[in-house]
């Protein structure tokens, strides 16, 4: 059998993406090609089947099988405390504007298997803020929703996040936030108790309340540049007037036609503001 030229791939990619879309409604066509065909790949090298052309098939006629190319898609590297500068910047440049509301809301958005809304719900309990605090967890993938609900993670990983606690400015031990069982650990209840997880698919869905914070990290370089341009406008009208945007270490706003909507906060950190006026109909 002659070896498929890059040509045909990239179709049989293309035709597998809008089965996925046409019989499961979750849209991989706008993410990163890249990314995108290295999971496909993957996929198919450990699946058995010949070619993207059979895969296409076995998505269509097995449910189990879409399972796997879903987690295959999605995007679920994630740890508690990730990039502790983040935590640290947010400690000093966001928790003290929040603490002049009310009421605050906070998306999550892309929160996987739950890590890092739970670490953002240990540092609002450490300054005060957990019980005026509704945060919003969202995922498009029900698999590692369930994960998140259920709060319980690998007893090996305690170190290294006891370690990205410490050096993002935590105030108390770490091991005051989960309870450890066989080789396992659970995160204290009292932590999920203003988190609520919830299906949210940022390519196909809609504005998502009025938020003071919304945190979506690493997610945004998966993406097209057409996408990402979607997703923010997305965020901008989900945020309040001077509402806060997080973003991961290696996206910013910087070539988007809504990066007029937001001022820098902590450049290195990625967190914007929003103006109080925004443009809507800016474009480059």
């Amino acid at each position: 059998m002659n070896k498929p030229d890059k040509e045909n791939i990239n179709i049989e990619i293309k035709l597998l993406l809008e089965a996925v879309f046409l019989k499961y409604g979750y849209d991989f066509r706008n993410y990163s090609q890249a990314h995108v065909k290295r999971r496909i790949m993957h996929r198919l090298s450990v699946s058995g089947c010949e070619n993207i052309t059979q895969m296409i098939h076995e998505v269509l006629y097995d449910q189990s099988f879409f399972n796997k190319l879903l987690l295959d898609l999605s995007i679920n590297v994630t740890e508690m405390f990730r990039d502790p500068s983040f935590y640290q910047a947010l400690r000093q440049k966001v928790i003290p504007n929040l603490k002049t509301y009310p009421f605050i809301k906070i998306w999550h958005a892309g929160c996987s298997t739950g890590e890092e809304a739970y670490s953002l719900a240990i540092i609002l309990k450490e300054e005060g803020l957990y019980d005026k605090v509704q945060i919003y967890a969202t995922d498009f993938n029900q698999l590692v929703l369930k994960k998140a609900k259920e709060g319980i993670y690998p007893i090996n990983l305690i170190k290294e996040y006891t370690y990205n606690y410490q050096k993002s400015g935590g105030l108390n031990s770490f091991a005051d936030y989960y309870n450890a069982k066989y080789d396992s650990v659970i995160i204290d209840t009292e932590l999920k108790k203003n988190i609520v997880f919830a299906d949210h698919n940022l390519v196909l869905d809609g504005v998502f309340g009025e938020m003071n914070l919304i945190i979506c990290r690493n997610v945004l370089i998966y993406f097209n540049r057409e996408l990402q341009d979607r997703v923010i406008k997305l965020f901008s009208d989900s945020l309040v007037h001077g509402g806060f945007l997080c973003l991961g270490s290696k996206e910013n706003l910087r070539f988007s036609k809504y990066s007029n909507n937001f001022l820098d906060v902590e450049k290195n950190e990625k967190i914007y503001k929003k103006v109080a006026f925004v443009n809507e109909s800016k474009s480059v």
